[in-house]
């Protein structure tokens, strides 16, 4: 068995402050992708010492930065593979191979663009989304898991107030739509936009004229796979108010893998936060147990 977590530390040294190794220690986990890092190298290797460590970081320093961190030494990994020039990625995509007895699988840490309606961020975002939707097919012949923070809520499910959230960044038609392309049938045809309630195609969408046809590409989500058809589990809350205390939150990230991976879960979770006060960031971690 081998256990993957994900998580946005949103910042990795003020994380480790504020407690986020008592969970590393006491989590059990193999594979750790980490997304928003926020440093460097050195502060990954310092604060979480023991762990192979890969990062694919932000141009700008304390900015975005994705990373993996491993029990096993990666045999290798990749920083490139979206095909976006390096200027513009942000430290938001890495990819490395893990051999597990006699299985190989890939592992993504990946950390999409928050976006903003009409604003050169969301632009941003769907250049980003649309590089996934190239690559994904690439990984889909095998064990391959796309982790991270996605920064889209995909149903009425992961999200609890949907309504009032249809023409915001994160939750936009257009945004739903790559992942019910992701997430459909292998090589059927996927069209329309994404639904606004349970299973019902809507009408609302973002101010852009856009087309969501396309082709299924076959992988699973597999929270919702293994949560089934309820609210959430959230892994992110707003700050403000009491969004954390009452439950108000979003499911934006995600263990997205292939047929082949899935098939293989044993376990999935999130580990919410005993408390407000108990929190190491605004995201909680997501945890898996994959049969290897």
């Amino acid at each position: 068995m081998t256990r993957i977590a994900s998580v946005n530390v949103n910042g990795i040294r003020a994380a480790a402050r504020k407690g986020m190794n008592d969970w590393v220690d006491a989590a059990g986990v193999d594979i750790l992708t980490i997304q928003e890092v926020r440093g460097q190298r050195e502060h990954l290797e310092q604060l979480l010492p023991g762990w192979h460590v890969l990062e694919h970081e932000a141009p700008q320093k304390g900015r975005a930065g994705v990373a993996i961190l491993s029990r096993e030494e990666a045999v290798a990994h990749r920083v490139d593979a979206l095909g976006i020039d390096p200027a513009d990625m942000d430290g938001r995509w890495l990819e490395a191979d893990f051999r597990v007895g006699d299985a190989e699988i890939t592992v993504v840490s990946a950390y999409v663009h928050s976006g903003e309606v009409d604003s050169p961020r969301q632009e941003q975002k769907w250049a980003f989304l649309d590089a996934m939707e190239r690559r994904m097919p690439s990984l889909s012949g095998g064990l391959a898991l796309v982790t991270g923070d996605l920064n889209v809520g995909h149903r009425e499910f992961d999200i609890k107030n949907w309504k009032s959230n249809v023409t915001r960044a994160g939750y936009l038609a257009r945004e739903r739509a790559y992942f019910d392309r992701f997430l459909g049938a292998a090589g059927e045809p996927v069209a329309g936009q994404a639904g606004i309630g349970r299973g019902k195609v809507g009408e609302l969408s973002d101010t852009r004229a856009f087309s969501t046809d396309g082709v299924g590409l076959g992988w699973v989500d597999v929270g919702r796979s293994f949560a089934g058809e309820v609210d959430g589990p959230y892994t992110w809350w707003s700050n403000r108010g009491q969004a954390f205390d009452n439950d108000t939150g979003w499911r934006i990230d995600y263990h997205l893998a292939t047929p082949e991976l899935a098939a293989r879960v044993e376990s999935y979770r999130v580990d919410r936060y005993a408390s407000y006060d108990a929190r190491w960031s605004d995201h909680a971690p997501v945890v898996a147990d994959y049969a290897l």
